[in-house]
């Protein structure tokens, strides 16, 4: 058992930190807003910090879930950063969507200081978090991933180390582009289902068990026919995401022409007020457009 800390606890991080506690390990959380940390230790126990650096004092590791890169480097770096509460030999894993850069960059910081930088972004939604069965995928050093590995376990269905620094957010960008291009084709076979007067019910029932079957048909297709999207995966996260695999598709030279067509379908939605709904909401632009 560990002590660890916890950065960030929206609705994937705070029950990643409860795993965590809940297997035995010394948990101390930090959370922007105070009172989210403040229920999460009333429910879990545990302790919480004011700053990320009085969080990560005395922590072997520390595990973040934030937002964006900015939000990121806000509880890494500075006097309050986790980083500087850290003592060397640490652990620091990124389960954030970020970009590679500023894992490139957070990485050469942290190494520079006797720290180890894992990135270790996270799928299986809101979901996965709560039952504890998401898929994570690492980049790092295979010393500090051998490390945080087990730890990890706690809340995860697979974990596995891609390759160095950096890999685990690549990885992150092929699923993400592999979503995008599903997500859209089920709403377009849902969609045509409707306009052709057959049950989108019974459709999904026969073509579920083929080809077509994925885990957005089997998750997501009963709330696309009833047309409620209050739930899920952010569009408006969506399109950040798919924004750092579009950039860094211009990077690597890789043509990805559904995901650019996606994106301005997401950006669609969210000029009809959608960017709170699920990703699964592309149905809506389809029944807006008819």
């Amino acid at each position: 058992m560990a002590k660890l800390a916890f950065l960030g606890l929206g609705v994937m991080g705070y029950p990643m930190a409860g795993h965590l506690q809940a297997a035995g390990h010394d948990v101390t959380v930090y959370n922007r807003t105070a009172a989210k940390a403040e229920a999460w230790v009333a429910q879990h126990g545990g302790a919480m910090a004011v700053t990320p650096r009085e969080a990560a004092a005395g922590a072997e590791m520390v595990m973040a879930c934030v937002g964006n890169d900015d939000d990121l480097r806000s509880v890494c770096l500075g006097e309050d950063g986790a980083f500087a509460g850290l003592a060397e030999g640490a652990v620091f894993v990124d389960h954030t969507t970020v970009s590679a850069k500023v894992t490139a960059e957070l990485y050469g910081v942290a190494a520079d200081q006797g720290l180890s930088f894992v990135d270790a972004p996270i799928s299986g939604g809101q979901a996965g978090a709560e039952n504890g069965v998401l898929s994570v995928m690492c980049g790092g050093d295979q010393a500090a991933y051998d490390r945080a590995e087990p730890v990890i376990d706690a809340y995860a269905r697979i974990c596995r180390r891609i390759g160095e620094s950096g890999a685990g957010q690549k990885t992150k960008m092929c699923n993400q582009i592999a979503i995008a291009g599903l997500v859209q084709g089920l709403s377009e076979a849902l969609h045509f289902a409707e306009q052709a007067g057959l049950d989108g019910r019974a459709v999904v029932e026969v073509i579920s068990q083929g080809a077509a079957g994925s885990w957005q048909m089997a998750n997501r297709y009963e709330t696309m026919l009833d047309d409620h999207f209050d739930h899920g995966f952010a569009v408006d996260w969506m399109r950040k995401d798919l924004g750092i695999c579009l950039d860094a598709a211009d990077e690597v030279g890789a043509s990805l022409p559904v995901t650019a067509l996606v994106d301005q379908f997401y950006k669609d939605v969210q000029k009809l007020g959608g960017g709170r709904w699920d990703t699964s909401s592309l149905i809506k632009r389809l029944r807006a457009l008819s």
